[in-house]
């Protein structure tokens, strides 16, 4: 294997840890509407990720720093063809973040309220345009000779792109709720599991379309073969989950993701970022790298701070490993 193609393996493995990890994490604030009924369950449901949120996001850092240093003709096409859609994406984050650390700082529950609503449409946000943008990198967009995207914002909110991020918006809310069946217990679980088995059929359907539609769009033999892998393991999920079986339910979500993306990834390689309007003005992983030398530093770098990162992540969620009760968040407000 070439540096090239091991650095874009590395990004994809980066990004598949970003959607796994942070996509229960968008899944749970989508919750809050559904599974809170009062301000005790909304803070059940933002404890379940609050030591681990902000760990969560390095990951999309990481990956974005990795595309930015191994192939920065790719990173500058997509960050100047999708700054909107990405504009939006940091807004929303940022949004989400500020209220995580300032819903409990006033006990008026119209304040909280506000909040609460951010927290949503900072998760929704999200999910749904990390969709459309992947959506648009499998089906290509237009590029001139220079690898400059000559398209409309139109253009990316094509059918395929917006199915995509449909898809992303389903299975990560399905993901966050199975998270919030395996992070409680009591009444607060039992919703969470009724929870994910009508989400999970709603989301069986889009996803399956979704599927079929990129099989059509652009695919390859591994990309159809991980397709499978993550159709099943979300059906099997979701079984999982109306069976009350949450931790299994939830390590299938966690294999549906990671294979999708996958899925994605190698749909279009060699190209990272292929052309509709002249397959000669594609981006390929050779043409859109950096030099040798720089990757080769870069994998001396990843090979030692890649498995202390895994390791700290490991050990985080090991600590907070407990579920989060009503009992104990009210006993900790007094």
């Amino acid at each position: 294997m070439d540096l090239p193609v091991l650095w874009f393996a590395i990004v994809g493995l980066f990004f598949v840890g970003y959607f796994v990890l942070d996509g229960f994490d968008f899944g749970v604030g989508m919750s809050l509407p559904f599974l809170g009924k009062d301000d005790t369950d909304r803070r059940v449901l933002i404890n379940t990720i609050g030591p681990v949120w902000d760990l969560n996001e390095t990951w999309v850092i990481v990956a974005g720093a990795c595309l930015f240093a191994a192939f920065p003709e790719w990173y500058a096409t997509m960050f100047s063809g999708f700054y909107l859609a990405l504009l939006l994406i940091l807004a929303a984050l940022i949004l989400r973040g500020v209220s995580f650390e300032y819903r409990h700082q006033n006990k008026h529950l119209a304040w909280k309220r506000r909040f609460d609503l951010m927290i949503v449409v900072g998760s929704a946000v999200p999910s749904f345009l990390w969709g459309v943008a992947f959506g648009n990198v499998v089906r290509g967009i237009p590029m001139d000779s220079g690898h400059n995207y000559t398209g409309t914002l139109f253009d990316l909110l094509n059918p395929f792109a917006l199915l995509a991020g449909a898809t992303t918006l389903l299975v990560f809310f399905t993901h966050g709720v199975v998270f919030v069946a395996l992070k409680t217990e009591g009444e607060m679980r039992e919703r969470a599991m009724r929870l994910a088995k009508r989400a999970g059929v709603v989301t069986i359907v889009v996803a399956a379309v979704f599927l079929v539609t990129m099989a059509l769009v652009r695919s390859t033999p591994t990309s159809l073969v991980l397709s499978a892998v993550g159709a099943v393991a979300l059906v099997v999920a979701v079984l999982c989950a109306a069976r009350g079986r949450e931790g299994r339910a939830f390590t299938l979500m966690a294999v549906t993701i990671a294979a999708v993306v996958l899925a994605m990834f190698t749909a279009v390689f060699p190209d990272v970022m292929p052309a509709t309007n002249d397959p000669a003005n594609s981006l390929t992983v050779a043409n859109a790298s950096s030099g040798t030398y720089t990757l080769t530093v870069m994998s001396w770098v990843a090979l030692v701070c890649i498995p202390l990162v895994l390791a700290y992540q490991a050990w985080t969620y090991w600590v907070f490993r407990k579920r989060v009760s009503r009992a104990t968040v009210a006993q900790a407000a007094h």
